[in-house]
């Protein structure tokens, strides 16, 4: 690990301390007896199921990667579940570094180049963007359940509009980068000439432009926007089992407040510490408190129990077949680093004997 790293997550782990420290004092009265209370209580039928569309949007991004694919590579949806599995198992053991795990993997096992698949990781990030943004402004706009939360809706609303202010300029800067990625590439390497930094930009703006290449016409697109789509509602599904595993009525929450739910889980994550999380916890026991009225207790169970089964549920499937195919986390993730790093064209075929994790 290099100091870089280190400093981020000492900064991350501050933060979070900060955090933890600033709810914690609003919980002076906290009951643990009533914690466990609330959390043994659970419905463990809704629990399953919320793992059970888990696991089904992660069977939807495999399916997607394949439509991705299927301009230059025929592939199967069951051929790319694996890795899939494990690089959203290294995700969530190891944090940003077992990011490339998973087109490191795909690119390997499909023969393809590894920054083929940067650049089909980097476009599927603005789908799972777009797609959330769509589904929480309907919500917001054009659904009475947010309207409903009181004094907050007006925050949301203003959120929302700025979510559409954002989609609009990924939209904007994909169809430009699609149309004159090259000629931006080359800017970059002679503005920055002799610079680490030019290349960079040059390098991530083709990667995006390779992406955005292997969705050829009409058809693959209206598949890769509905199938994001379902994933995200899937997603919401799986929140919402979880929040009426309780069987309290403040935690009967519709649908199109789940999203709303999401949303800040995901403002959340944006501070967190590998295999422990941190901020999207904290940033959903927050807004089931204060903006769904769920007392401290409560909220603190939901939050922790949404944050397992949304995020590292994954984690035994991913082992397994980690450990049938003789594959290790830290070794993958270092490799798949060193090959960006390099820009290397077709990543090495390693035989990994060592255990995963």
């Amino acid at each position: 690990m290099n100091k870089k790293r280190i400093a981020l997550y000492a900064l991350a782990a501050l933060l979070l301390v900060a955090l933890f420290y600033l709810q914690f004092r609003t919980w002076r009265r906290f009951d643990w007896a009533v914690f466990l209370a609330q959390t043994r209580q659970v419905q463990l039928i809704h629990i399953l199921l919320g793992i059970g569309f888990t696991y089904l949007a992660y069977i939807l991004r495999a399916l997607r990667w394949r439509i991705f694919l299927r301009p230059v590579k025929q592939t199967s949806t069951m051929r790319l579940l694996s890795p899939t599995i494990v690089g959203f198992t290294g995700l969530s053991l190891l944090g940003r570094p077992g990011e490339l795990i998973r087109p490191y993997l795909i690119a390997r096992k499909e023969g393809l180049s590894l920054s083929s698949q940067l650049a089909v990781w980097t476009v599927e990030r603005i789908f799972d963007i777009g797609a959330f943004a769509t589904m929480l402004v309907f919500a917001i706009f054009f659904t009475s359940g947010p309207r409903q939360i009181g004094a907050y809706y007006g925050r949301f609303r203003d959120g929302g509009l700025i979510l559409i202010g954002l989609v609009a300029m990924l939209a904007v800067a994909a169809t430009i980068i699609r149309m004159k990625g090259e000629l931006l590439a080359d800017w970059a390497e002679h503005r920055f000439a002799g610079s680490a930094v030019g290349q960079k930009i040059a390098t991530r703006v083709r990667e995006f432009r390779g992406g955005l290449n292997t969705i050829h016409g009409a058809s693959e697109l209206l598949q890769l926007i509905a199938v994001s789509l379902v994933i995200w509602f899937v997603i919401a599904l799986a929140y919402r089992e979880v929040t009426g595993a309780y069987g309290v009525a403040v935690l009967q929450i519709p649908i199109s407040q789940i999203f709303l739910l999401m949303a800040s889980s995901m403002v959340g994550s944006l501070v967190q510490l590998p295999g422990v999380g941190g901020g999207s916890q904290l940033a959903t026991i927050s807004t089931l408190q204060r903006v769904f009225g769920a007392p401290p207790e409560l909220a603190a169970s939901c939050g922790i129990l949404l944050w397992m089964v949304t995020f590292m549920t994954v984690i035994p499937w991913g082992l397994a077949l980690a450990h049938r195919e003789r594959l290790s986390l830290r070794e993958l993730s270092k490799e798949a680093g060193e090959s960006h790093q390099e820009g290397s064209s077709q990543p090495s075929a390693v035989s990994h004997q060592e255990k995963p994790g």
